[in-house]
C-alpha cells in the first residue's frame, strides 16, 4: 500500500514540477532570471558571477534583452539551489529564440557542455573561453 501511495505521490510531484512558465523577467544575473515568480537556472549556460570581472556586463546585457518581451522557459523538473533548471525562449523578430543561445552568441556566457551536451558550443565566440573562465563543474 505503501509502494502504491509514493509512486502516485511521486507521479503527481512530476506533474507539477516539469511544466512552463511565461511571463515578464527579472534577471538576477547572465544564467539566472525571474519568471513569473519562478526562478529559473538556464540550462546549460555557465555566465560569470555578478561579483566576477564580467558579471555584471551579462546581467545588463540581459537586462536589456529581456526588457519588454515574455519570456517563456520550459522547465525540466531539476532544481538546484532556490532555482528550477530550463530552457527559455524569446520573441525576436516573430522567431522563438533560445536564451542561453543569445546570452553565449554574445560573449557574456560559455556552452556547459556537462549539462548542455555541447548544443550551444558553436554559439561560442571567438576568444570567449579565453575571455571568460569556465565553472569547475562544467
Amino acid at each position: 500500500m505503501f509502494k502504491i501511495f509514493l509512486t502516485i505521490f511521486l507521479l503527481a510531484s512530476t506533474q507539477v514540477i516539469a511544466r512552463d512558465v511565461t511571463g515578464t523577467a527579472r534577471v538576477r544575473d547572465a544564467d539566472t532570471i525571474v519568471v513569473a515568480g519562478v526562478p529559473v537556472r538556464l540550462n546549460g549556460i555557465d555566465a560569470p558571477e555578478l561579483g566576477t570581472r564580467y558579471g555584471r556586463d551579462g546581467k545588463y546585457f540581459m537586462e536589456r534583452l529581456l526588457r519588454g518581451r515574455n519570456v517563456t522557459c520550459e522547465l525540466n523538473g531539476e532544481r538546484t539551489y532556490d532555482r528550477w533548471v530550463g530552457t527559455c525562449f524569446i520573441d525576436l523578430d516573430g522567431q522563438w529564440t533560445d536564451i542561453g543561445a543569445v546570452v553565449i552568441s554574445n560573449g557574456y556566457a560559455l556552452d556547459c557542455r556537462r549539462y548542455s551536451g555541447g548544443r550551444y558550443r558553436s554559439f561560442e565566440p571567438a576568444g570567449a573561453r579565453t575571455r571568460l573562465s569556465q565553472a569547475g563543474y562544467c
